[in-house]
């Protein structure tokens, strides 16, 4: 198996407590370790950056400081892992702030001489996995709910700019998880970090 270069995206915003995010991101990195996989790890609840309020601060507004390592980090990547917890149906306001931030124009996309800035994606190349957290059972969020958001992630941000494949591991039932589900649930992730998928 060849090496890859992986980014683990930890969007659970609560960096003050372990949560099953947390666990599940620990037993990804220590499977791909073992396989020899180089891992690098953003924790954006860790990250000070404000939230863009307008089209012209998104276009033209200078990259935060803070942000520029994960740039790089993104940059350097093959293959991303994000990681967050279903909150009101999406992801966390502060993971979706920091996606807006990064993937800035000329950054994750930009201009192909049409006159068009959607022209290019600049992140092809690159595969991705979204490890979602929920109370729902997951069926329900799949079948039910048509999985809106993880689709809504995976086609209108991730796809947008290039990054494709895209698979899913969603967890669900997580205020109710057995210890042994949850072992089983970490085992999971371990194989998939081995696998670098």
């Amino acid at each position: 198996m060849t090496a890859r270069r992986i980014l683990l995206v930890q969007g659970h915003p609560d960096a003050l407590v372990p949560h099953l995010c947390h666990a599940l991101a620990g037993a990804y990195a220590a499977g791909a370790h073992e396989a020899g996989h180089d891992v690098r790890t953003i924790n954006v609840a860790e990250l000070d950056f404000p939230l863009l309020r307008s089209q012209f601060a998104w276009e033209e507004g200078p990259l935060p400081m803070v942000l520029h390592p994960a740039q790089e980090d993104i940059r350097w990547a093959q293959h991303l892992v994000l990681f967050f917890p279903l909150w009101l149906g999406d992801m966390p306001a502060l993971l979706k702030g920091f996606l807006e931030q990064v993937a800035r124009p000329g950054f994750a996309f930009g201009r192909d001489g049409s006159g068009s800035q959607f022209g290019r994606k600049n992140l092809k190349g690159r595969s991705a996995r979204v490890v979602v957290t929920m109370g729902m059972p997951a069926l329900v969020y799949r079948l039910y709910f048509r999985a809106h958001s993880v689709k809504s992630l995976e086609r209108n941000i991730l796809g947008f700019v290039g990054i494709a494949p895209v698979h899913e591991t969603l967890v669900g039932q997580v205020g109710s998880l057995q210890p042994d589900e949850a072992k089983a649930w970490l085992g999971k992730l371990r194989r998939l970090g081995q696998k670098g998928e």
